[in-house]
C-alpha cells in the first residue's frame, strides 16, 4: 500500500471515529462528574487524578512527563518478530532487575521506581500503566495532540530479550533494521520521533543532564525538526559526548541518531515535512503511538478508553521559526524533492536554551 494512501485512510479513520464517538450513548461515571463510552474505563479516572498531582505536579510538562513519554517507547520497543518478547507489556517495570540493566536503557531506573507506587495502590497493570501514563503526560504540553489509549493489558510473563531498544550512536541501517523488525516503517521511525519535541537528555552527555532536543521543551511543536536540520558537528569516536551532537544552539543537545535520520534518503523528507506543519505532527503522532501502545497485542481485544485522556491546550500564537542569530542560510537541506519552508527568524543576538530542571 503506498503511503499517500496509508495516510488518507489514517485521516479518514481518524475523522470516521470521531463521528461515530459522537454519536455513542455515554455512560455515566459512579462518581457523578464523568462520563465515558465504555464503563469499564471509569476506573481510570482516580488513577489519572493520582498521575496529575503526584507524578506531574499537578499538571506540568516536565521531566516526569518526558522520562514517562520515554518508558512509554522503552518498554514497547521490547518486540520482535524474530527474538520475541511482549511489546508494550510492562516487563521493563515487572522484570525491571533485568531491563533496567541494559545498556540503553541507561537511567530509565528513575522513572521506573517512580512509577511503582502507582501501580501498587491501583488495580492495573503496568502495561496500562506505561502507556496510560505517557498519554496523559503528553496531554500536559502545550500543542500536544491527544494520544489514544487502550486498556486490558496482561501481565508481563517474561523480560525482553536484550538487545531490542535502538541506541543513538547505532547507524541509520541498524536503526531502521531494528524497527523493521518490530513493524514500523521508515517513515514511521520518523513519526515516533516527533516525541524528541518535548524531550531532554541525561546521560548521552552526563556532564550536561537535563539538555533539550530542541529549544521548546515544554511545548509539543515543530522546532525539533527545524532545529535538527541546522548544520551540526558529529563528534567522532566514543567518550562521555558518544552518540551527540553539537548543536549551533548554545545548551542544546542533538542525537547523533536524530542527526543522521534527519539527512538519510529515506527519512528526510518526512521529516522536513514536519518543519512547519503542527497538524500533521500531530496527526502522525497519534497514529504511532497508538501503533507503538498495542504492540505486542491484539488491539481488538483491549477496551478503547482513549476518552479519559485530557484535551491538551492547543497552540494560539507560536509558529515554526529559525533561533535567533540563525536562518535558512544554516540549514542542511538534505530531502531532494522540496525546500525547506520558509521561516522567520527570531529578531535579536543568539541567546542559550536552558537545561530542563529535575523535578
Amino acid at each position: 500500500m503506498g503511503f499517500k494512501l496509508l495516510s488518507a485512510i489514517v485521516l479518514v479513520f481518524s475523522a470516521l471515529h470521531a463521528t461515530r464517538a459522537g454519536l455513542i450513548k455515554r455512560v455515566a461515571c459512579d462518581d457523578g462528574v464523568h462520563s465515558v463510552t465504555n464503563a469499564a474505563c471509569c476506573a481510570l479516572f482516580p488513577i489519572i487524578d493520582d498521575i496529575q498531582e503526584n507524578l506531574f505536579d499537578g499538571g506540568e510538562c516536565g521531566e516526569e512527563v518526558h522520562e514517562s513519554l520515554r518508558l512509554t517507547f522503552h518498554d514497547a520497543i521490547g518486540f520482535s518478530k524474530t527474538a520475541g518478547g511482549g511489546g508494550a507489556d510492562g516487563s521493563i517495570i515487572t522484570f525491571d532487575d533485568v531491563e533496567t540493566a541494559f545498556h540503553a536503557n541507561g537511567g530509565i531506573d528513575e522513572i521506573v521506581n517512580v512509577q511503582k507506587p502507582f501501580i501498587a495502590r491501583h488495580n492495573i497493570t503496568a502495561g496500562d500503566f506505561i502507556q496510560l501514563a505517557g498519554a496523559v503526560g503528553v496531554s500536559n504540553c502545550l500543542g500536544a495532540p491527544r494520544l489514544p489509549f487502550f486498556l486490558g493489558r496482561p501481565t508481563a510473563t517474561a523480560a525482553s530479550p536484550p538487545g531490542l531498544v535502538p541506541e543513538p550512536f547505532d547507524s541509520v541501517d541498524t536503526i531502521l533494521a531494528r524497527f523493521d523488525d518490530a513493524g514500523f516503517s521508515p517513515v514511521e521511525v520518523v513519526w515516533l520521533l516527533i516525541s524528541h519535541t518535548i524531550a531532554a537528555a541525561d546521560l548521552v552527555d552526563p556532564t550536561i543532564p537535563g539538555t533539550p532536543f530542541d529549544s521548546t521543551p515544554g511545548v509539543f511543536d515543530t522546532q525539533f525538526f527545524v532545529e535538527t536540520q541546522l548544520k551540526g558537528t558529529l563528534f567522532p569516536g566514543t567518550g562521555s559526548n558518544e552518540g551527540e551532537v553539537q548543536s549551533p544552539l548554545a545548551g542544546e543537545i542533538r542525537l547523533q541518531s536524530d542527526h543522521l535520520l534527519a539527512r538519510d534518503p529515506r527519512t528526510a523528507c518526512e521529516w522536513q515535512s514536519f518543519a512547519n506543519n503542527q497538524a500533521r505532527l500531530q496527526n502522525r503522532f497519534i497514529a504511532a503511538m497508538q501503533k507503538l501502545s498495542v504492540l505486542g497485542h491484539d488491539q481488538s481485544t483491549l477496551t478503547d478508553c482513549s476518552d479519559v485522556i485530557p484535551i491538551p491546550k492547543p497552540l494560539t500564537t507560536q509558529v515554526a521559526h529559525f533561533p535567533a542569530g540563525l536562518s535558512v542560510q544554516d540549514v542542511e537541506q538534505a530531502c531532494t524533492t522540496a525546500a525547506f519552508p520558509t521561516l522567520s527568524s527570531d529578531p535579536g543576538p543568539a541567546t542559550s536554551v536552558p537545561p530542563v530542571p529535575p523535578s
